[in-house]
């Protein structure tokens, strides 16, 4: 052994064959076996975990917080009142997901804000409880909710309308479940409306939707766009309007190129300008009085009336 070779002392974990040795944290983080599977966001499981830890109120609870809020404006006592009434939104809004294509979070955030204002105008001096007098306001902006995003065009706006909407297609499983012919007479002596609003309100309901801009038929160049009716004038009537405009415009000339003095600068300037001059400012021109150029004008006004009637009527024939 050479002198200057130095001596050096190996540890017990260095003697460890790399099979032997312990794994340390990050070699055991990046091993895919001990990884955690992915867990899944769902908004609503979450949701439904945060509202359970607002406890439920007894009645004297609930009528002292919404005494303290209607008497005192106390914005902790109208807090406890919604947070405790979160879960009914919930199980409101689920009634009304299990029959209608709707997302549960957007039916609950609209029955939330029912719940708010319905807190806003609750008189615990009544006798009603609170739950039963905020279920109203939660459906009601629920069904507001569901009725303005049902479709891309509104379908109900009257109260006849909502009452179908909410109620024709179950009312017709009803009957039919009855073996009665659901007809549009039988439906609208049972919901007290015309029978041209039960075809209407059934066709909206069971129409689809459809873009302007797609073809009628898979291999087709023509849209849907292309057969609505034009708001345009037809081509008939356009040359009609233009050659009647023409018209009176040549007589309208004709007409003032026989006027002279203060009535020749009474039609040019306040019968066929744009920005006509006043009536002040034409008598100062004139130095006549305001009144003395309204009698000018009103009587060349009837002059060119009679004129024009005779001269459409010789056009005429």
């Amino acid at each position: 052994m050479r002198k200057n070779a130095k001596i050096k002392k190996v540890s017990d974990a260095e003697r460890q064959t790399p099979a032997e040795a312990p794994e340390s944290e990050e070699v055991k983080s990046t091993n895919i076996r001990d990884r955690p599977w992915p867990v899944s966001f769902d908004p609503l499981h979450i949701y439904l975990r945060e509202i359970k830890q607002y406890p439920l109120l007894s009645r004297e609870e609930e009528v002292d917080l919404a005494v303290r809020y209607r008497e005192n404006g106390d914005s902790e006592a109208a807090y406890k009142l919604i947070t405790a009434n979160l879960r009914l939104v919930v199980k409101i809004a689920m009634d009304f997901q299990r029959s209608r294509v709707q997302n549960l979070m957007d039916l609950i955030q609209e029955g939330n804000v029912g719940l708010m204002l319905a807190t806003g105008k609750f008189d615990p001096h009544r006798g009603y409880k609170f739950s039963y007098y905020a279920s109203f306001w939660i459906k009601a902006y629920i069904f507001k909710f569901i009725m303005n995003n049902w479709k891309l065009v509104k379908i109900g706006t009257t109260q006849a309308q909502r009452k179908l909407f909410f109620n024709l297609r179950k009312e017709k499983e009803r009957l039919e479940a009855q073996g009665t012919e659901a007809s549009p007479e039988l439906l609208s002596r049972r919901f007290d409306v015309e029978e041209s609003e039960i075809v209407e309100m059934d066709q909206r309901l069971n129409g689809g939707e459809v873009y302007l801009d797609s073809p009628l038929t898979k291999d087709s160049e023509e849209t849907y766009k292309s057969f609505l009716p034009s708001n345009d004038l037809p081509v008939d009537d356009q040359i009609a309007d233009r050659e009647a405009k023409a018209i009176l415009h040549d007589k309208l000339m004709l007409f003032g190129e026989h006027l002279k003095g203060k009535e020749a600068v009474i039609f040019d300037n306040r019968l066929l300008c744009e920005e006509p001059l006043t009536l002040q400012e034409i008598g100062k021109k004139f130095e006549i009085s305001r009144e003395r150029v309204r009698q000018l004008e009103s009587r060349l006004k009837e002059k060119l009336k009679t004129y024009l009637e005779e001269e459409i009527e010789c056009v005429n024939q």
